[in-house]
C-alpha cells in the first residue's frame, strides 16, 4: 500500500495548502516547515487576550482563543479558503488536532467537557456539503479526548453574509437564530464553541448566549483564526 501510495504521489502529488510545496508521506494538508512558521497566536495561554476582550461586556465566556493570527493574502487565509471553497476537509481536522494538543496544554481549558460547533443553515450545508466548523471540531475532539456533538445548536433563518457589517449589525443579523436540541443534557457541562474564524464574535456571542441559558453551564470559545477588524 505505501509503494502505490507513494507511485500516486508521483503522478498527484499532495501539496501543503498553505505555501503550495509538495507533502512528504507523514505530512498531511500542511507541510512542517509551515507547522513551524504559521503565526500561531498562544493565546490559550493567557486569560486575557485579544480573542477573551471581544466578549468583555457582551456575554460570559469562560476563555477564549485563536490558534492563528488572519492576515489578508497571507498563508492562514489560503488556509481557510480551501477548507471553506475548495473542499479540502482535512484541513479543519488536521489543524483540530494540532491545536487539541495546544489546548491540553492550558489550564483555561483543562475541565472543557463536551465541543460544539457552529452550525450552517441547512440551506448553506446542502450547497457546500460540509460544515467546516465540524470539522475543526472534530479534530479537536480526538486531540482533546472529549465528546463533540454537531447536532446541539441549530440554525434558523439564513442570515445576510457578515462581511462589511459593523459589531452591532452583525450581532442583529445573527440574534435569535440558533436553537437548542436536548438542552438538558448539556447542564453543569464545559463547552467548548468553536468555529473557522472570529472577527468581531457576533455569531459565536449569539451561539454562547443560547448555550447560556441552561443551567450552570460554563462556555469557552475556539476558533482555527483571528481576523481583526480594520
Amino acid at each position: 500500500m505505501t509503494l502505490f501510495r507513494s507511485f500516486l504521489s508521483l503522478i498527484f502529488p499532495s501539496v501543503c495548502f498553505a505555501c503550495g510545496k509538495a507533502l512528504y508521506d507523514t505530512e498531511d494538508s500542511i507541510c512542517t516547515l509551515c507547522h513551524y512558521h504559521l503565526p500561531k497566536t498562544n493565546y490559550h495561554l493567557y486569560s486575557d487576550n485579544p480573542v477573551t476582550r471581544l466578549f468583555w461586556g457582551r456575554v460570559n465566556i469562560s476563555a477564549a482563543s485563536s490558534c492563528y493570527r488572519f492576515a489578508k493574502d497571507g498563508k492562514v487565509q489560503q488556509l481557510i479558503h480551501h477548507l471553506k471553497y475548495r473542499g479540502q476537509k482535512n484541513i479543519g481536522k488536521t489543524v483540530g488536532r494540532f491545536y487539541g494538543a495546544e489546548l491540553l496544554q492550558s489550564e483555561l481549558f483543562s475541565t472543557v467537557e463536551l465541543i460544539v460547533p457552529v452550525p450552517l443553515h441547512k440551506h448553506k450545508l446542502k450547497k457546500r456539503g460540509y460544515n467546516q466548523s465540524d470539522l475543526f471540531a472534530e479534530g479537536l475532539a480526538q486531540a482533546m479526548k472529549k465528546e463533540y456533538d454537531p447536532g446541539i445548536l441549530v440554525r434558523g433563518a439564513p442570515t445576510e453574509t457578515q462581511t462589511r457589517k459593523s459589531r452591532f449589525a452583525r450581532f442583529r443579523n445573527v440574534d435569535s437564530v440558533f436553537h437548542l436540541r436536548d438542552p438538558g443534557r448539556l447542564e453543569g457541562k464545559h463547552i467548548l464553541l468553536v468555529d473557522d474564524v472570529v472577527t468581531t464574535g457576533s455569531t459565536l456571542e449569539a451561539c454562547a448566549g443560547k448555550l447560556l441559558e441552561v443551567p450552570g453551564v460554563k462556555v469557552s470559545v475556539a476558533t482555527i483564526a483571528h481576523a481583526e477588524q480594520q
